[in-house]
């Protein structure tokens, strides 16, 4: 929704307000009543979710309703005769009438609408292609470049008037006389032009360049001047500042007599037809300046039968029917804004920037007769691509499914107990299995070879606790006995069975010592799942910041650019009101003046729409309807800057 959305609704509304006295049924008019008042809701703002309807559906209302030049009301009128209400209410006659005099009106607010968004939309455009000229002749370096790009236009040119001059001077058979004599003419105009041409030739091709620039910048600027004090001027004398006073568009019939309430606001409407008629018809003349706008509207309005007292209770739009308002609303939305937006065209495509195939002809070129190359390149190395992009995603798959995914699967099976996924360095089984063959194996050497009397239970008992405890004292005995004789021992003793023995003892050691570790592993488990995920977690980190950091930056570069833009609009917005000359009667801004004020802030408002939060966003338009508000003065608009300052300096 834009500032012109704003005042459509608020100006409709006004009309909305308006009163009419009972009418006496008549059923042979109710159907011709009960079609108006339709085509009346469909164009309110109330009952439409578009402020400003297009201009073909205005004018297809406007042919719907079928108005009549043969108005019973309209012909008594201009008769000087007043229509008598019958047993308190209007005559039925009177009341269509009324109805029609309401369809225009919201016609006309609904063109008034398209006529300031035609406008305004043509207007703040140009300060772009004049910021281009800007940055053209603020360098040597970006005019080389413009000339650069210009180039072919200026030869294309230069090629079109050889080749009319040749035209010419052959009377249009360009071969007539055979080849020979085609290219002795064109040798001779080329003469011909460079000696006519050699004042140009004192200046350098960069200097051209910027003259050029400078021409089609002055060009611009004084279209967008022209532009403003048009603007402003609708919004000064059109119905949108009429209808900032109370009872202007809305009077009840209560409190005003039958002649008042018939005038008041048809004045309004007729006048602001001829307003914008008028503005149409000089913003297209390209020999008006802004000097001499404002005193040529204002000489044509005063000529306009439609346009004399405008607003006041004197006029004579009440004489006017509204077949002939209807008609001229019709001129106005079809041939009157189709020049207006064709000779804007028209401007910028002959003093705007240049289009973008002009600006990157010469990359393109660049691109265009090196992509052969590229393209060679890129078939002769096929194979190679596609199989470095196979291996580059299989890659990518098996580091996320084992350094990632399976890590994963391990610590959520450690956390619900999952045997599968227990670390473990040794069968659980192992250890007791090699204990009890040690102790039957000292057990029978002690009981094969005893030391003294036969081992009794309660003997053989004890012997196999102190084994469990790692007590072999049996086994070293005879061990310590046949080292005394290793070789009788190892022949005819027990010195090789004493060996193995203690091999056993060594292992079952070894395994207590295993399964000491097994267990700190156990309890460790989930310390060595986070472990194992850690190195693909960061990698793929790394990789999120890394591209989050190519992205986010570009994301946090436009934001930047468009908070620059912000606070750039409103160093215009205060450079305007800081810059101008207020009225001296009432303090108000001067009509160009105002149509730049509302031009810079339409274009702030579309960049805060961007950038604030929906709450902010909401207060922010409260504080620019303050802004072009133009009836409080440029006093208060200055303060009403400051406030947009301080109160949005977080996103400024």
């Amino acid at each position: 929704m834009s500032l012109v959305d704003d005042q459509i609704r608020r100006i409709d509304g006004q009309l909305d307000r308006l009163q009419f006295p009972d009418v006496a049924e008549d059923p042979t008019k109710l159907s011709r009543l009960t079609h108006l008042q339709s085509l009346v809701k469909s164009l309110s703002t109330a009952t439409s979710r578009v402020p400003v309807h297009s201009r073909q559906r205005i004018v297809s209302v406007l042919q719907e309703a079928h108005l009549s030049s043969e108005c019973t009301t309209c012909r008594v009128l201009e008769e000087g005769e007043h229509l008598q209400a019958e047993q308190g209410g209007f005559e039925v006659a009177e009341y269509e009438h009324e109805l029609e005099w309401v369809l225009v009106g919201k016609a006309t607010i609904q063109t008034y609408g398209i006529l300031l968004d035609a406008v305004l939309n043509a207007t703040v455009p140009l300060a772009d292609d004049i910021r281009y000229w800007d940055e053209v002749l603020g360098s040597y370096r970006w005019s080389a470049v413009y000339s650069v790009q210009t180039s072919p236009l200026r030869l294309w040119t230069w090629c079109g008037n050889i080749f009319q001059d040749v035209k010419n001077k052959t009377g249009g058979a360009l071969l007539s006389d055979g080849w020979s004599r085609l290219y002795g003419l064109v040798g001779e105009v080329v003469r011909e032009r460079s000696i006519a041409e050699i004042q140009k030739r004192v200046v350098s091709p960069l200097a051209r360049s910027r003259n050029e620039a400078r021409r089609k910048q002055s060009a611009l600027k004084e279209t967008r001047h022209l532009s403003a004090n048009a603007l402003g001027m609708l919004l000064g004398e059109g119905i949108s500042n009429e209808s900032n006073y109370d009872g202007v568009l809305s009077s009840s019939i209560e409190t005003s007599s039958m002649q008042d309430h018939q005038t008041r606001w048809k004045n309004v409407i007729s006048h602001n037809i001829a307003l914008m008629e008028a503005v149409l018809l000089h913003l297209t003349n390209p020999e008006l300046t802004v000097d001499k706008f404002d005193k040529v509207v204002y000489t044509a309005i005063d000529q306009d039968p439609y346009g004399e007292n405008g607003g006041g209770l004197e006029g004579q739009a009440v004489f006017f029917r509204p077949t002939e308002l209807a008609a001229r609303l019709e001129t106005i939305l079809q041939p009157r804004i189709n020049d207006y937006l064709l000779h804007t065209e028209q401007m910028l495509r002959s003093y705007g920037r240049p289009p973008r195939l002009v600006r990157y002809w010469l990359p393109i070129s660049i691109a265009l007769v090196s992509s052969s190359t590229c393209f060679r390149v890129l078939i002769n190395r096929k194979a190679a691509i596609l199989t470095w992009i196979r291996e580059f995603g299989a890659t990518v798959i098996d580091f996320w499914s084992n350094w990632v995914v399976e890590p994963t699967k391990k610590i959520i099976g450690t956390i619900r107990h999952d045997e599968a996924s227990e670390v473990s360095i040794m069968s659980k089984r192992s250890l007791e299995g090699d204990r009890a063959s040690l102790e039957r194996m000292v057990v029978d050497f002690a009981v094969d070879n005893p030391d003294g009397p036969t081992l009794g239970e309660s003997q053989i008992a004890e012997m196999r606790v102190k084994v469990k405890e790692g007590d072999l004292t049996p086994v070293l005995k005879a061990y310590e006995k046949d080292l005394q004789k290793p070789l009788v021992g190892a022949v005819r003793g027990n010195l090789i069975r004493a060996l193995l023995i203690q091999i056993q003892k060594t292992k079952v050691d070894v395994e207590v010592a295993m399964g000491g570790i097994d267990s700190l592993l156990k309890s460790q488990e989930l310390v060595f799942g986070f472990v194992g995920l850690t190195p693909g977690v960061l990698v793929c980190l790394g990789i999120f910041r890394w591209m989050n950091g190519i992205f986010g930056n570009r994301r946090g570069l436009q934001q930047g650019r468009k908070q620059g833009q912000m606070l750039r609009g409103l160093r215009n917005i205060d450079r305007i009101l800081t810059s101008s000359t207020p009225m001296q009667d009432c303090g108000e801004l001067y009509y160009k003046d105002h149509g730049l004020l509302l031009c810079e802030v339409q274009a702030l408002r579309h960049r805060a729409s961007l950038v604030l939060p929906k709450n902010a966003f909401g207060d922010f338009k409260e504080d620019l309807a303050d802004l072009v508000d133009v009836r409080t003065g440029v006093k208060r608009q200055r303060r009403v800057v400051k406030r947009l300052r301080w109160a949005y300096s977080k996103w400024l």
